[in-house]
């Protein structure tokens, strides 16, 4: 299956990360070739990717934030688990997992991807059923960091069984759990940081499955944050608490 991905960091991310196959580059005949879309332009070269110049109008009818490029683009390549282990172990770091239970939004889910990349989280684990994807709208607003983690679809009470099994600590984010803090013990070694979704926020089972639940400290008036916003601090704090 073809998409078009769009925007000039989702572009050039996916060229950089070389993880799926990029058919054809479409630029805008009024785009000066300079900085990223140079980048680009060179990356495609190397790799040898035909790069067309089409009128902007064109590149319009495909999304209207395009900034001048567009790529015609494979599947995103989904991981596993394992994989992900695997990479953390190749690291000789402890595992860093993001797992996120059915959120909803692309822009949360990019942002979400955007901040485990930051903070060199190893994977994200997403449910098989009712969540976003990794679409051409979420790797937009990842700013095309999708294209550099490792994405897994998978049963999440399964994962988080197999976490356990490594030896990695599971901790749910919710509104009912003690404050988290920067240094907690919860927060150091393998950990599995499980987000929920936007409404809902993390779904019974889920909840039952983690070792602990944790949540934000809030000093203001405001009664929370957003997923994304809320999954961005909590992510941060764990990576500033790790060994």
């Amino acid at each position: 299956m073809k998409e078009y991905l769009y925007s000039r960091n989702a572009v050039y991310e996916a060229l950089r990360a070389n993880r799926r196959e990029i058919f054809a580059i479409e630029v805008a005949d009024s785009a000066q070739e300079k900085g990223k879309l140079a980048e680009i332009l060179n990356l495609a070269r190397t790799r040898k990717i035909p790069v067309n110049k089409v009128p902007r109008a064109k590149l319009d009818k495909i999304h209207n934030n395009h900034q001048g490029i567009v790529a015609e683009a494979g599947a995103y390549p989904y991981s596993d688990l394992t994989e992900m282990l695997e990479y953390a172990d190749a690291q000789n770091e402890s595992p860093f997992i993001l797992i996120l239970d059915s959120l909803q939004d692309p822009q949360n889910f990019g942002t979400l991807l955007r901040t485990a990349e930051a903070v060199g989280a190893h994977g994200v684990v997403i449910p098989l059923a009712r969540t976003v994807d990794v679409t051409p709208a979420v790797v937009n607003a990842s700013s095309g960091a999708s294209e550099l983690m490792r994405i897994s679809h998978a049963n999440l009470s399964q994962t988080i069984d197999a976490l356990k099994d490594n030896e990695v600590w599971v901790v749910g984010l919710d509104q009912n759990g003690a404050d988290m803090e920067a240094g907690s013990r919860h927060l150091r070694g393998g950990l599995g940081l499980v987000v929920g979704s936007e409404g809902e926020g993390l779904h019974e089972l889920v909840s039952k499955k983690c070792d602990i639940l944790l949540k934000l400290p809030m000093k203001g008036r405001i009664e929370s944050l957003n997923a994304a916003v809320a999954g961005s601090v909590a992510l941060y704090l764990a990576y500033l608490s790790r060994d």
